[in-house]
This record gives C-alpha cells, structure tokens and sequence, in this order.
C-alpha cells in the first residue's frame, strides 16, 4: 500500500470533494446535541450535494484562503482536509493569522491507516511555513484532536427562556429604534457589525470570503425550521449597533409549538443588547425563546428579576487550538498581571516574564520550572477560557513552586470569557 499526501490539482478538485463529510452526505459530528444548534433534533440532516452542486464547487475550490491536502492510497483519493487563512483576535486586541482546520474526511473503506495523522502532519506544516504560530478546529468528535495537539479553548451555551418567566430589573427606555429588516439589508449590517466586535472579542474568528451573502436570497433552510427574520437595532444616529437572526419554525407537537429560535446575536453596547433581547424574550404568538452560540458569561441573566429563568440546555466547546509556535504566541498576546514564571511545555523550557502591555517568551534550559504541562493544556488556558487551576486538579498540571498555578492564573485571565461566534 502507497500513501500519499499532498495538495489536490483543479482535475482532481471534484474527487476531492466527494470525500468530504459535507459533500457526500456522510455524517459531520458526532450524534449528540451541539450548542450551536437552537433546533430540537441532534443536528440537521445530511444531504448529499447534487452533481450541479459539485461542479460549482470545484470552479469555486482555487482560492488563496483555501489550502486542501488530499490522501491517496495507491493512487485513489481516500481522504482529505484543508487549511483556511483566517485571523484570531488574542488578548490585548492583536488579531494575527490563524489556520483554520476543516472539511476533514477519510473515506469509510480506508479508517485506521494512518490517513488523518498524515493529513494533520502537513496541514500543521504548511502553518508553520507560512508563520501561523496557532491552528485551530471545531472538533466534529471530542476524542480525536487532542493527539494532534488540540485542545477545547472557547465554549458555548445553549439555553431557553419561558416568555410567561421573563421580567426585567429595571425599565428601559431605548434611545434608538429596532427595525425588522430583509435578507438584503442584514447581509449589509452583518459584517460591519462583526469587524467592530473582533476588535475587541477575544478569541473572535475573522469571516471566510461570502460569510453572510446568503442571507440576502432569503432560501428556505433544508431542515424545515422555517424562513429567518432579521431584526437590527439602530443608535440614535441611525446607525446599525446590534442585529440578530431568528425563526419561529411550526411544530406539531403543542410542547414545541411557539418557540422563537435565535440563531445569531450581537450588539455593540447595552443599549442595543436589551432593546433586542427585550423584544425576542418577548414577541407575539411565542411561549418560549431558545437561544444558540452563546457566549458562557452571557449577562441577560443577571438582568432579569428570576435568575433562574434562564436554562442553560448545552454546553459546548467550540474553538480547539493547537500552539504551534510556543515563543511567539505567549509574547504576542497581553497580560492581566506582571510576573515572571518558568513553564516547562512537552519537556523545554521557557521563562515567560509579563506585564500588562507586552511580554517576553525565551528558552530556559536548566531552570526549574515553576509549572509543567503539554501544549495541549497551554492550548486551552492561552486565551483564558480554561484555568489552570482546572488542570491541577485534574492531575494534568504539575506545581514545582508554590502558588505558581495561582500566579499562572492571574496573568491569563482575561476580562470577558474568550467567544468566537464565526467558526470555518
């Protein structure tokens, strides 16, 4: 048996293709329920794309920000992946580029040989060629990526509301209009409205080319959730400072019926966060609004007189990294803390010295270090959204001096949990 991997050519761009999980109808996470999904069902369907379909996606496939790799076996293609050149928003607001690894498949007939360890060995050199210091997945399946490297860094939630449970803490008058838009307009406000949040977001994903160009043709969804409504929320300027996307799919069964599902939501400040929160929680005809992609610090809840009537129903990771470069990213990112600690990453040493507006990373053979762990555990705590803390006491982090996974803690600590809304 002869394996080879490497990059597809335009003949081979269909073939390519159709053994990707997405193209050929085979399924693309495991079967159980995602965050990211306000629907009922596990996930939605799988379709196999048409012919049609294919041959528009193999004129689309050359593209700078796509990079694919392909396994053969003997000559046949069996199994493939792809790199996207996107950007991650770090603390302190550098955004710098990022592989994005996707449409990862290895035909049912050739698992177990080896394929996706071949397929991640290039991928993971290409970014390393082209300077990327971070990889980053959503993992389809929470057992296979961390062998590579990743690591669960962003999470999640999905939860509901009772629209008879909801009441605010205090009365609000809006000082701007909210307005329910077509597909054209909100295609329009979309992507404005997301380069001003990952400015600031940590862990926020740049958009792949044609993000939001579908919802200007307003198609109906393949799993019958019902036509999206767009509703933006204007300042007194007139100018777009939060939008949000929601269905309100039928049901026969009366237990679902009058359910509003928010399927994406952002705002620039609080004004625009509760004048549309304030409307969805409460919209005619609804008893209940189910809400995905929601970031874990999520503040509607503190805003409502019942706590408790916001359920969390998920809870998801979403964004794995992979830390390919462990000197530039520790000194490309800020700090909440000055400090000086000595980290032991897979065995070499580096002595991280931090304050709050730069940080120095450099090779410490011989020092003892303060803390050990893997790149996998760095992965998870470089953005903030996993402490370590957490991985001392699950036995993953080893302490060497005294109160350095408190110290450890205190200068990765971000101000806002790290979210990224926009995955690849």
């Amino acid at each position: 048996m002869t394996i080879e991997i490497r990059p597809v050519t335009h003949a081979e761009a269909k073939d390519y293709l159709q053994v990707l999980p997405w193209a050929n109808g085979l399924p693309q996470e495991e079967p159980e329920p995602s965050a990211w999904y306000a629907g009922r069902a596990v996930n939605p369907p799988q379709r196999k794309a048409t012919p049609e379909q294919l041959d528009r996606y193999a004129a689309e496939l050359p593209a700078d920000w796509f990079r694919p790799q392909a396994a053969f076996v003997d000559g046949k293609l069996a199994g493939g992946s792809a790199i996207v050149s996107v950007q991650i928003t770090l603390p302190g607001g550098r955004q710098v580029p990022m592989g994005g690894v996707t449409s990862t498949g290895v035909l049912p007939t050739y698992r177990r040989r080896g394929l996706l360890r071949k397929l991640m060995a290039a991928m993971l050199d290409d970014c390393r060629e082209r300077g990327e210091f971070l990889a980053g997945l959503s993992a389809s399946e929470g057992t296979i990526y961390g062998r590579y490297g990743f690591a669960p860094a962003t999470f999640q939630h999905r939860w509901e509301v009772r629209r008879t449970d909801v009441s605010f803490q205090t009365a609000f008058t809006d000082p701007g209009q909210l307005e329910l838009v077509d597909g054209a307009v909100a295609a329009d406000v979309w992507p404005m409205l997301h380069e001003q949040v990952r400015a600031v977001r940590v862990a926020e994903v740049s958009p792949l080319p044609g993000r939001w160009s579908g919802l200007a043709d307003g198609a109906l969804p393949a799993d019958g959730t019902g036509p999206a409504f767009h509703l933006i929320h204007r300042d007194a300027m007139g100018a777009p400072d939060g939008a949000a996307i929601f269905r309100l799919p039928w049901s026969p069964d009366p237990d679902h019926a009058g359910e509003l599902q928010v399927e994406a939501f952002e705002a620039l400040n609080h004004d625009a966060y509760r004048a549309l929160w304030g409307l969805l929680l409460d919209f005619d005809l609804t008893k209940r609004v189910v809400a995905a992609r929601r970031p874990v610090d999520e503040p509607l809840r503190w805003m409502l007189t019942n706590p408790r009537a916001l359920k969390l129903t998920r809870t998801r990771d979403n964004l794995w990294l992979n830390i390919l470069d462990v000197q530039r990213a520790l000194e490309a990112r800020t700090y909440a803390a000055t400090d000086a600690l000595v980290l032991e990453v897979d065995g070499i040493t580096w002595r991280l010295e931090t304050d709050k507006n730069e940080a120095a990373c450099t090779a410490a053979p011989g020092q003892r270090a303060d803390v050990s762990l893997t790149v996998n555990e760095l992965g998870s705590l470089y953005l903030g959204g996993v402490r370590a803390s957490e991985f001392r006491d699950a036995g993953r982090i080893a302490e060497h001096t005294p109160g350095a996974v408190s110290r450890l803690d205190a200068v990765l600590r971000p101000d806002r949990a790290p979210h990224n809304a926009v995955g690849f």
